[in-house]
């Protein structure tokens, strides 16, 4: 069974950066288009990025256009998510998730497979 696990998250000041990380179990990775969700606490899941199984195309949300920077190297199985000028608001539990229809898509319910989540906290 295919498995993804996220890392990297932790607490940062308003202004500062993080880097998560997601590696898939399985080097069936290549073919996936991938993207990050994050989910605050009362809040439903939001898509915040996207990406193609070549790293050829992104889509983001406009509320981390120009802070956030996708990435991914498929000869690790791995994807990450650069985020800076972090805020308050960015605070949630991170996932990422493996999208098998194909395409850049936004819905969380378009993902097949998740991780379990990583803990970013924006807080002076």
């Amino acid at each position: 069974q295919v498995q993804l696990v996220e890392s990297g998250g932790g607490l940062v000041q308003p202004g500062g950066s993080l880097r998560l990380s997601c590696v898939c179990s399985e080097r069936a990775f290549i073919n996936y288009n991938m993207g990050w969700f994050r989910q605050a606490p009362g809040k439903e899941r939001e898509f915040v990025v996207a990406i193609t199984w070549s790293g050829g195309s992104t889509y983001y949300a406009d509320s981390v256009k120009g802070r956030f920077a996708i990435s991914r190297v498929n000869a690790k199985n791995t994807m990450y998510l650069q985020m800076n000028s972090l805020k308050p608001e960015d605070t949630a539990v991170y996932y990422c998730a493996a999208n098998l229809r194909g395409g850049l898509r936004v819905g969380p319910d378009e993902y097949s497979i998740w991780g379990q989540g990583t803990q970013v906290t924006v807080s002076s």
